[in-house]
């Protein structure tokens, strides 16, 4: 296995976060949206803002083959059309207004947008019969800002599954054309991250080698967890956690 270098040299309290922030990628990717900002939260204290972004993609990558082979009879294909174009224009936004801001700027950047989106994901939860419009805008208006978060702190998740909401996808469904739709934008993403922004490097994937196991792990507790129980039990305590995540990342 790849040695770490001295500047990812963790204590034995940053690797069980990192742990935790992988297992919880793997639970996300298998069905349990609105814990994905909280995976965000836990890399970029423990890595940084715009390091952890680059830690963080590959470990997504892996849960999204995990997810599509899983969930691949179950995308809809016309809606996951519908978003990706402007995902992708989203994206590109987010590459040339992160290249090169400073890590304070970024990091608060990232604290604000998941305040967003724990705001977004929190107002859904609470206003369940909500109309929400369904036109061509809509899906643009989702589009370049999961686009634009993505990119910058990996961060979309709110703003999909507004936009799956408003369709009123059945479960398996939902998370099938989700798992489609982020497998190939972190893709398009990657060489942004290797060749852009020098956030994914031979170091970085030494951490991701030590993390894709617990993952592995947390995508099987995931599934068996969506055919348990229902996201609503425990989306508050998860909510609550995330702003607190987000409080820290703004203020460290």
């Amino acid at each position: 296995m790849f040695e770490l270098p001295p500047e990812f040299q963790l204590s034995t309290t940053s690797w069980l976060f990192a742990m935790l922030a992988a297992f919880l990628i793997g639970l996300s990717k298998a069905g349990l949206k609105g814990i994905a900002v909280v995976n965000v939260t836990i890399l970029a204290i423990v890595f940084g803002g715009k390091a952890s972004t680059g830690i963080m993609l590959p470990l997504l990558i892996t849960a999204d083959i995990c997810a599509v082979i899983y969930y691949k009879r179950d995308a809809q294909w016309l809606l996951l059309l519908k978003l990706l174009p402007w995902m992708i224009i989203g994206v590109l936004l987010g590459v040339f207004v992160g290249k090169d801001l400073p890590e304070t700027i970024f990091k608060r950047g990232m604290a604000v947008i998941i305040f967003i989106s724990v705001v977004m994901m929190y107002a859904w939860d609470r206003q369940k019969s909500a109309k929400v419009p369904t036109q061509w805008w809509f899906a643009g208006i989702m589009g370049l800002a999961a686009g634009f978060t993505t990119m910058i702190g990996n961060l979309a998740g709110a703003f999909s599954n507004v936009f799956f909401l408003a369709m009123r996808l059945p479960k398996t469904e939902f998370i099938g054309t989700a798992a489609w739709l982020f497998f190939i934008v972190n893709l398009i993403k990657a060489p942004f991250h290797i060749w852009v922004w020098d956030t994914i490097s031979m170091d970085t994937f030494a951490i991701n080698l030590r993390l894709i196991p617990v993952l592995l792990v947390g995508f099987v507790t995931g599934l068996w967890v969506v055919r348990q129980i229902q996201e609503r039990h425990y989306r508050q305590l998860i909510l609550i956690l995330t702003a607190l995540g987000a409080f820290v990342i703004f203020f460290r």
